[in-house]
């Protein structure tokens, strides 16, 4: 083989793979390369993360998320969600005194935001903060069944249950309330965000307020959110569990 043929072949590949690295974030094709016939291969991408950052539902997705979060699978997708954590859960080797701890976010976690966002479109319109805060305020979110459900069964186990969310500190009574009403009592705190939180990716806030609550002795055994940014970071839990949700991507 010649050895400037040979030299410059690797030349070649190291600098493809360079390149590839270089590529921080996987980027969906445009909105018109997604037929209705790929939304569910779409879906998947999102959930996985393969996707990175998207702004909205493509248009040619709108009614596949709509039937798929209004529907049985979502139920079943949530249950099954549920179970493993559950089942995690009571493999636990509780260190006791209350220092246990389970981290679950709130929206499309705990509360569902469903009948807000079947009013503007399931996920197509980009978000409106001043709509989505006169709903929080109408306390009127549901809760979701299944992680009802496991919240209490965490409860009887003994863990210490926080509540961390990307709400503002301004809604905090309207989010007691309708946790109240949904059926959720006793937790150990609701974290939300302060002014010295504002603008914060919500990585690096939720990381920060684990590691707050593990300086003060709680060892965070679980977590549940919609969002990859509820559960990744720093100061992660010993299991993170994903809750489906492909109606909006938070960084």
């Amino acid at each position: 083989m010649n050895p400037g043929v040979g030299l410059l072949s690797l030349l070649v590949a190291l600098s493809t793979a360079s390149h590839i690295r270089s590529e921080t974030i996987l980027r969906l094709p445009s909105e018109k390369a997604i037929s209705s016939d790929y939304c569910d291969s779409w879906r998947l991408a999102v959930e996985t993360n393969n996707a990175g950052e998207w702004k909205r539902v493509p248009a040619n997705c709108v009614d596949f998320v709509a039937e798929y979060i209004t529907g049985e699978r979502y139920r079943r997708d949530c249950e099954v969600v549920g179970n493993l954590s559950l089942a995690f859960a009571r493999s636990v080797r509780l260190v006791g005194g209350g220092r246990d701890a389970w981290v679950f976010d709130i929206d499309e976690t705990l509360l569902s935001n469903v009948p807000y966002y079947e009013e503007i479109g399931f996920g197509f319109e980009i978000f409106n903060e001043t709509s989505f805060d006169s709903w929080v305020h109408s306390a009127a979110a549901p809760a979701l069944p299944a992680n009802l459900i496991l919240y209490n069964e965490l409860k009887e186990l003994g863990f210490s249950v926080f509540l961390l969310t990307g709400r503002s500190e301004h809604q905090r009574n309207a989010t007691e309330t309708n946790l109240l009403l949904s059926g959720y009592r006793n937790w150990e705190r609701l974290i939300l965000r302060g002014s010295s939180d504002k603008g914060k990716p919500a990585i690096s806030y939720k990381s920060e307020k684990r590691e707050e609550v593990e300086n003060e002795g709680y060892l965070i055994h679980g977590s549940s959110g919609d969002q990859w940014s509820d559960l990744w970071g720093y100061a992660v839990a010993a299991r993170s569990f994903k809750i489906p949700n492909p109606m909006y991507y938070i960084p």
